[in-house]
């Protein structure tokens, strides 16, 4: 007969293959979070101060930066203190909290897959941009998409928050998920798991699709343009989206919607690549590769130098 204790708290093994590199791993993920942080405060206060990025895209990629410092916080100092501190025990309602804000993830695609398609349009319908894309518009884009992610999460968190575990609390990875933890509970676990799986494919399918539309439109219509200078300018606007799409995509997808199990380490590895290498890949992206975010970031620096130094030429 089955224990059905109940259980108030889970064991994140991390990395157990990796004991003696504790330390360095933890340097890392400190390492990588303040550059996440840093980077993604910059985008915003940027879009904040700066009257020319008051634009659609600038107003999805607020959001997106957001999103963005909210997942990385949600598991980041948590496994940073862990490997520090030696311990592994996370609380159960602290669990459910990861679980929620990595699921957010999915919300990542619906905000990727809008932002495609105001590339689409900027591209396709260079004339009618400002009547299709308006304030109005981003907004309801906006709230749609923050509605599907919020059902997408909430659905994996409850079913977690109300499944029984016979004391079993040992999660071998470096924060909670929910698949995880449903494979841990002591009920029956195939229902869970298939709206799980249809979510998550949904989800991220769904949203991939409608990326896909809108970049089939955009290479048709910049392959239509008649020399490879103006080809290469037209594709350089979007080109940081496109491959933070693929990155997000293609990690995502191989996670949760392949229904075929793989190795664990194969997963914490992905898992790796979703909370640490795309958030830096996105500051650095839609910072950094970004002229109008350079030429931003350059005249709010002149601006404050300016401010500096006029105390000091009375």
């Amino acid at each position: 007969m089955l224990n059905h204790t109940s259980v108030t708290e889970f064991l994140l093994l991390g990395f157990p293959s990796l004991h003696h590199q504790q330390r360095l791993m933890a340097i890392t993920l400190l390492a990588s979070y303040l550059v996440i942080l840093v980077g993604n405060l910059l985008i915003i206060s940027l879009v904040l101060a700066e009257r020319d990025l008051y634009r659609p895209m600038y107003f999805f990629l607020c959001n997106l930066s957001c999103l963005e410092i909210f997942i990385a916080t949600s598991i980041r100092p948590k496994a940073i203190g862990n490997l520090l501190m030696g311990s592994k025990a996370i609380s159960f309602p602290g669990c459910l909290t990861q679980c929620y804000f990595y699921s957010l993830l999915g919300y990542i695609k619906f905000v990727l897959a809008v932002m495609s398609y105001d590339c689409y349009v900027a591209i396709c319908h260079p004339l009618q941009y400002p009547m299709l894309i308006n304030s109005q518009l981003c907004l309801q884009l906006l709230l749609g998409s923050w509605a599907a992610g919020f059902l997408a999460t909430i659905v994996s968190t409850v079913l977690v928050a109300r499944m029984p575990f016979c004391n079993a609390n040992r999660i071998d990875h470096f924060f909670c998920d929910s698949t995880l933890l449903i494979k841990l509970s002591c009920a029956e676990t195939q229902i869970a798991e298939l709206i799980t799986f249809v979510a998550s494919s949904i989800i991220l399918l769904g949203s991939l699709g409608m990326t896909a539309m809108s970049y089939l439109y955009i290479i048709n219509t910049i392959l239509r343009l008649p020399s490879a200078s103006s080809q290469h300018k037209t594709f350089s606007t979007c080109s940081s989206h496109f491959t933070f799409v693929i990155l997000g995509y293609s990690s995502c997808i191989f996670m949760y919607v392949q229904p075929s199990s793989h190795h664990m380490s194969y997963n914490k590895a992905v898992a790796l690549l979703n909370t640490v290498v795309a958030p830096l890949m996105s500051a650095f992206l839609f910072s950094l590769r970004n002229q109008m975010m350079k030429d931003a970031l350059k005249a709010a620096w002149k601006r404050r130098v300016i401010i500096f130094r006029q105390p000091f030429s009375t």
